[in-house]
């Protein structure tokens, strides 16, 4: 399990471009955004600074839980 704190996580809409962001890496992934908590949990097998990188680039930066 990959947990992250994003910051610029501040609604729903930003909860959705975060899932879609971590699905067109791994379609196969279990997500958790919560924008009340700023909370991202992730269930994958890809490494975890794919989806920072990834996050990151796309406006999103992670730190870690």
């Amino acid at each position: 399990m990959i947990s992250f704190t994003i910051p610029k996580m501040t609604c729903g809409g930003c909860a959705k471009s975060i899932t879609k962001i971590i699905l067109d890496i791994d379609a196969k992934a279990q997500i958790d955004a919560d924008p009340a908590t700023k909370q991202v949990q992730i269930d994958s097998i890809i490494d975890e600074r794919v989806f920072r990188t990834a996050l990151s680039t796309a406006g999103y930066p992670a730190d870690n839980k």
